[in-house]
């Protein structure tokens, strides 16, 4: 248990955060800075994983450790550092990491990642 998953509970006492979870809204707009707060006591009510896709891998990296304050079974899976056409190898800890998240996906709640690595194959 984190440090701040008692905030997490709080939040899902707000009305607007109800309607998120019981389904009978699609959209949920918050202040960016409480962002992560949210989204873990989103990822905690409902009992199912998680994807959040964030622009940017840097966005992704700042929120998947904000969120890690605030629930256990966040992880990154993150981008190639290489385009398609260069005949250079991502590094061994991106590899690394992205097979491990894959791997580990059933005990994993929250899968942060950008929209580049979301479209990434796989390899």
């Amino acid at each position: 248990m984190t440090v701040l998953a008692g905030l997490a509970g709080l939040i899902t006492r707000d009305p607007a955060v109800k309607q998120a979870l019981s389904g009978s809204i699609d959209t949920l707009a918050c202040p960016e800075a409480a962002r992560s707060a949210v989204l873990a006591a989103i990822a905690q009510s409902s009992g199912r994983q998680t994807l959040v896709v964030l622009p940017t891998g840097t966005a992704a990296e700042h929120l998947a450790d904000d969120l890690a304050g605030f629930t256990d079974g966040v992880e990154l899976f993150p981008a190639w550092e290489t385009l398609p056409f260069e005949r250079v190898s991502p590094t061994v800890e991106t590899m690394g990491q992205r097979l491990a998240v894959i791997e580990n996906l059933d005990r994993i709640k929250v899968v942060v990642t950008s929209v580049r690595a979301l479209l990434q194959r796989l390899g």
